[in-house]
């Protein structure tokens, strides 16, 4: 079973950067389009950007030019650096697939996010 692990979350102010890490256990990481997503209180999870094996990376309109999806397959890792950030980034961030078949593997804890103005 494959567990994901995210840290990287915490308090900033508007304008600051953070940098979130996802640790995937499994040999299968490396073939899987993987996604960072969002939830902020009261409102569903969101996809915020993805990326492919090939590294091909997509993103929301409202993170675009502000946050910037990488992976590294020899560790398992994906991360999401985020710059500009802004109240409204203000949530829990998860990793997770984000290919065709959207979020296939079980849910890690998160990490906390939050974005003083």
């Amino acid at each position: 079973q494959v567990q994901l692990v995210e840290s990287g979350g915490g308090l900033v102010q508007a304008g600051g950067s953070l940098r979130l890490s996802c640790a995937a256990s499994g040999s299968i990481f490396a073939i899987n389009t993987m996604g960072w997503y969002r939830q902020a209180p009261g409102k569903p999870r969101e996809l915020v950007s993805s990326i492919t094996s090939l590294r091909n990376t997509k993103y929301a309109d409202s993170v675009k030019g502000r946050f910037t999806i990488s992976r590294v397959n020899a560790e398992n890792t994906v991360y999401l650096q985020m710059n500009s950030l802004k109240p409204e980034d203000t949530a829990v961030y998860y990793c997770n697939t984000a290919g065709p078949s959207g979020s296939i593997w079980p849910w890690g804890q998160g990490t906390q996010v939050t974005v003083s103005s």
